[in-house]
């Protein structure tokens, strides 16, 4: 390879892999450097034990851009979904399970008033995060602008809230900075029904459900398509987009960990490896987290002081963990119909337990009571573990990063008391366990490298949403120092399996986008 044009990706997350596919289907030269030996980061499928493999971290797509699915031709190389449109099973202790589809009740002790209020609830909440999904595929509003066209994302963002009608659009300006919690409590009266949707406003954040900008999260997480399972789990999407790139001429260099960017006269002109080894660049594209490229790869001292404040005080607690579990039959949860276990199943009795549940993590404590989000992929996709067998997958809400005692000392204590709870559900299942993987927040930072071990790079909330994410001067996916752009989950749209931003960071660099 030469130095001219090289364009080095730091990290084959999704975002990466999407970002390295664009820029090499417009004749850049590219390589993408990872330093695990899979690509994925945490959209990634591993062996658990053997014979059983498992959604190391995210396992559901909801949020991923169709428009990059089509345009990289995902298909093509190897992407393929086991089951589209989950429905959402609201788990009740003593079988009573309130069942959620699209934009119906299926089956609950939900009155009939709830029934129709969920039904108008749902459609509104739809409408109103369309506007969010709008905004994915486009590089977010500056702030100030000095030219008539930068204005014009600002444009689009008050027309697509215009567009709603002045209902909606009363609406959307009322409840987009409220807690959940205010909002469920306006709307419905049965629990259940409001355990689930509060759970969904906060999974992946430190926030709960009393917590400002809720509405919010809930929103950008109904600003997708419908809840779906990979084939092979989420770490098939990977190795798809892998594909496409390689495809597309781009190389990508595994368990070659980066240490450090470098620069010349202020300008990054390529990367050192742990390995001591120096590769040359014209631009540096950041698939890592945005404390982790700005603090650690390129250091503070080369930033003006008052951006390295901003980026010193963004907020990146990671505050969910994840539970991997090998089954050895299959698990029986109480009341759960036929067919159903391959549906996602949820722990979060009402609003109040959930808020319960985020109490001791702003006390540095881990849920002595947690809420849970779980999924049996193997139902759809058997090939995920051995005929006859299973395995289970769940987000546990809420494991803070930092955690009084930490969590080497405390680790196997909350696994417990996760299946402990799950017990409680399915009777029986911790007999079924041949193996059981919790991985923390802390676990999460160790192994993918993600500051504070946040799911999504950066918490989600209005002040680092859209034009403010991560940080006001480096929300258009150009940083301020010159050859330096972001393209991952800290970057907007935000976290989950998206890929916009790997597509929208591609874009600038693409059309030369100044910092």
């Amino acid at each position: 390879m030469t130095e001219a044009g090289r364009i080095v990706v730091v990290g084959a997350g999704h975002n990466g892999l999407a970002c390295a596919a664009y820029l090499a289907r417009a004749g850049r030269e590219v390589l993408v450097i990872e330093a695990s030996h899979q690509v994925g980061g945490m959209a990634v499928t591993r062996e658990l034990v053997r014979g059983f493999r498992v959604p190391a971290v995210a396992h559901l797509l909801h949020l991923l851009d169709p428009a990059l699915v089509g345009e990289l031709g995902l298909e093509g190389h190897g992407f393929a979904l086991a089951r589209r449109a989950l429905k959402t099973v609201a788990l009740d202790e003593g079988g009573q399970h309130l069942v959620l589809d699209g934009e119906r009740v299926e089956r609950g002790a939900v009155s009939e008033a709830d029934r129709s209020a969920y039904a108008a609830f749902a459609a509104r909440m739809r409408r109103l995060a369309g506007v969010l999904a709008r905004q994915h595929g486009r590089v977010p509003p500056r702030l100030a602008w000095s030219r008539w066209l930068d204005a014009l994302p600002a444009a689009q963002l008050a027309l697509d809230i215009r567009r709603l009608g002045r209902e909606d659009m009363r609406e959307f300006l009322r409840i987009v900075t409220m807690p959940i919690h205010d909002l469920l409590e306006e709307s419905f009266a049965a629990p259940l029904l409001k355990g689930a949707i509060a759970l969904d406003a906060v999974l992946g954040t430190r926030l709960g459900p009393r917590s400002g900008n809720t509405v919010l999260s809930y929103l950008h997480r109904l600003s997708g398509g419908p809840l779906s399972l990979a084939r092979g789990g989420p770490g098939a999407l990977s190795e798809a987009l892998a594909s496409a790139a390689r495809a597309a001429g781009a190389e990508i260099r595994l368990s070659a960990p980066v240490a450090s960017l470098l620069l010349k006269e202020g300008t990054v002109c390529g990367v050192r490896l742990e390995s001591g080894e120096e590769i040359a660049a014209v631009t540096v594209v950041s698939n890592a987290d945005p404390k982790t490229t700005f603090n650690r790869l390129l250091g503070a001292r080369h930033l003006e002081a008052e951006f390295a404040r901003r980026v010193h005080h963004l907020r990146a607690i990671g505050t969910a963990a994840k539970l991997n579990l090998a089954l050895n039959g299959t698990p029986e949860f109480r009341g759960l119909e036929t067919g159903e276990l391959g549906e996602r199943l949820l722990i979060a009795p009402d609003s109040h337990y959930v808020d319960d549940a985020f109490n001791g993590a702003k006390y540095r404590d881990c849920s002595r009571a947690p809420a849970v989000e779980i999924t049996v992929p193997s139902v759809a996709d058997p090939e995920l573990a051995p005929a006859g067998k299973h395995v289970l997958s769940a987000i546990v809400q809420y494991a803070p990063s930092d955690l009084a005692g930490g969590w080497d000392a405390r680790r196997d204590e909350f696994r417990d008391r996760v299946l402990e709870l799950l017990e409680l559900y399915a009777p029986g299942l911790r007999r079924q366990v041949v193996a059981a993987e919790l991985l923390t927040p802390l676990d999460l930072e160790r192994q993918f490298r993600a500051s504070g071990g946040h799911w999504h790079h950066a918490e989600l909330s209005l002040d680092q949403f859209m034009m403010l994410r991560p940080v006001p001067g480096a929300a258009q996916y150009a940083t301020p120092v010159a050859g330096l752009y972001l393209c991952g989950a800290g970057c907007h749209p935000g976290g989950g399996v998206i890929g916009a931003a790997g597509r929208n960071a591609a874009r600038v660099i693409l059309e030369g986008a100044p910092a």
